[in-house]
């Protein structure tokens, strides 16, 4: 495989077969991202569970300490008191049906993030089609079917993250931006990698945590040193 210049300078100013301390591994990501825009610092953690099995779903939401650099675009579906609620919350859209036909008939998908109240889900549900492939379906599980609007708007807008096993047993995560430092994107990594290990199925057997590793937008992966779960 051909390598671009920056990115095979990158591989050789580390050793790719060895797993770093947290805070070295993240020095190390953070000076390999060279890109001209501000490159978000990701992680990748592999489970020792099976996706496949009902009992080893892990899922998860978390609020950053240090945010993820990333301002979200909310929608709300919510009427009266709700809606108003969500509106002097922050959010950036807020409707009921006439959203929903927006979405319908117009393709529209100006948004990142849609909460809903329990009472709108009838509603949302005549879109799950297109809002699912998409990841943009509320789910109770990720706080984005409330009747807390207030709450849930906040939380996005201060950088919630929501976590959960893809079907290689894998969760990817943004965990902030190149610009945060080394201080900032360690206290957001300690943060997800606890609330992962805290998530841990009953029904996981053996080693939970296979391997951790952080990379930047452009940047190649850094493994790091995991000794918990």
């Amino acid at each position: 495989m051909k390598y671009g210049k920056k990115y095979a300078e990158s591989i050789k100013s580390y050793d790719k077969q060895r797993a770093y301390e947290a805070a070295e591994a993240v020095g190390i990501v953070l000076e390999n991202a060279k890109a001209k825009f501000d490159e978000t610092v990701e992680l990748h953690v592999r489970l020792g569970i099976d996706p496949r099995q009902a009992d080893q779903q892990v899922r998860g939401v978390l609020v950053l300490p240090n945010g993820t650099g990333k301002t979200k675009k909310v929608l709300v579906i919510a009427k009266g008191e709700r809606a108003d609620a969500a509106a002097a919350a922050g959010a950036d859209f807020v409707g009921a049906e006439e959203m929903i036909q927006k979405i319908q008939t117009e393709n529209w998908f100006g948004f990142d993030v849609m909460i809903t109240t329990p009472d709108m889900m009838g509603v949302v549900g005549r879109i799950g089609r297109l809002l699912g492939p998409k990841g943009l379906m509320p789910n109770p599980k990720s706080g984005t079917v409330t009747m807390d609007v207030t709450r849930a708007v906040q939380e996005v807008k201060a950088g919630k993250v929501e976590y959960r096993l893809d079907k290689t047993a894998i969760i990817h995560c943004p965990i902030g931006k190149k610009s945060f430092g080394t201080e900032k994107i360690l206290e957001n990594f300690n943060a997800l990698m606890d609330a992962i290990v805290r998530a841990k199925p009953a029904a996981a057997k053996g080693q939970y945590v296979k391997s951790v590793t952080l990379t930047s937008t452009m940047g190649p992966g850094v493994k790091v040193s995991f000794n918990r779960g």
